[in-house]
């Protein structure tokens, strides 16, 4: 299924691809640039992806030559920080979401990537944290994510010299996930995002969010944590059709309830 959408706003579209949603932010004469327009317009999306149990997992992507170049600074110098972005940055999204990144992710760009539960990335494209070489620092989440999916080093490095790295280098520290050749991320991200798919939505999400909220805790604290996530899980619907269309051999059909 295909339907293609915008949200609230043309800054930020929409495609439905079965159980995928399509995400492009769609500002390309400005390098994708974030303003309040586009902010808002991703918060929708995510809201979109979130509350409709048709879907299981999202893309994110740019129009044009890259991902997205981070703040609009000539918005930000007429009325301040995007509204909206905050509430992305702070909160991402409850269901898995896949980065597609060309040309470039920097400064705010990296920190919407950063978001994402996964990025793909095309070869030879450059990811950075340049926000120091223009009297600001990564305040969007980087200096909080980067260093949990890269090593330390690499991190403050990023954040001290303002110098971007590779696609590759970061695939080699396992921030990015796949590669891709130029032009082809989304394509890529969406063979991802199409795999996940096959499996019951609320098992994806569960799973997504048990891994996320590991962080800093103890074991008991773990066990705890996911006994209530487990009790929702395996007494859906989506828990007896899975092993009932295996018995009658036959392909799952999720309702994500």
């Amino acid at each position: 299924m295909s339907d293609a959408a915008t949200t609230t706003n043309d800054t930020v579209l929409t495609e439905v691809r079965g159980r995928v949603l399509l995400i492009t932010l769609n500002r390309p004469e400005a390098m994708n640039a974030i303003n309040t327009d586009l902010a808002q317009g991703l918060l929708a999306a995510i809201d979109r992806l979130d509350n409709d149990d048709a879907l299981t997992t999202g893309v994110l992507t740019g129009a044009g030559r890259g991902f997205c170049a981070g703040m609009d600074l000539k918005a930000f110098a007429a009325g301040g920080p995007p509204k909206g972005f905050d509430g992305f940055i702070r909160n991402g999204a409850r269901k898995p979401l896949i980065a597609a990144v060309e040309g470039f992710a920097l400064a705010g760009g990296l920190e919407v990537a950063l978001t994402c539960d996964l990025l793909v990335a095309a070869k030879g494209i450059k990811l950075g944290i340049p926000e120091a070489g223009v009297g600001l620092f990564a305040a969007g989440g980087a200096l909080l994510r980067l260093p949990r999916r890269v090593p330390y080093g690499v991190a403050m490095e990023m954040a001290l010299t303002a110098d971007p790295i590779t696609a590759e280098q970061a695939f080699a520290y396992g921030l990015v996930t796949r590669l891709a050749e130029k032009g082809e991320a989304a394509n890529v991200a969406l063979e991802l995002a199409e795999r996940i798919a096959r499996n019951a939505p609320l098992s994806v999400a569960a799973s997504k969010q048990v891994l996320r909220e590991t962080q800093g805790r103890t074991e008991e604290e773990f066990w705890d944590m996911q006994a209530p996530v487990m009790r929702t899980v395996f007494s859906s619907d989506d828990a007896k059709e899975g092993p009932r269309s295996f018995a009658e051999k036959r392909a799952p059909t999720w309702s994500g309830h």
